[in-house]
């Protein structure tokens, strides 16, 4: 079991990888199809699979968005865009 979550972490942190490329790269439509992915997963995914989605994926690719001053409210679908929220809210940001 350890080895699988261990998996599914350094996949989810390859995705943010290849969301953040797309962005940096220009390539908006591929984001938002990486993002959209990311939510139908974060939607039916078991519960390893959200936590990573949540923990890694929504971290990375919102950090890297916020660091770079991208307005994230028009590429994050609605469902990863509350789990973004959350995030802020628990920080105290």
């Amino acid at each position: 079991m350890k080895t699988q979550v261990t998996s599914i972490y350094k996949q989810a942190e390859r995705f943010a990888e290849i969301t953040k490329k797309s962005i940096i790269s220009g390539n908006i439509v591929r984001a938002k199809k990486c993002l959209a992915l990311a939510e139908r997963l974060f939607i039916t995914g078991s519960i390893e699979t959200k936590n990573a989605i949540s923990n890694v994926y929504v971290f990375s690719v919102s950090s890297f968005m916020e660091m770079r001053h991208c307005n994230i409210s028009h590429l994050f679908p609605q469902t990863l865009k509350a789990e973004y929220i959350k995030q802020v809210n628990a920080s105290g940001v």
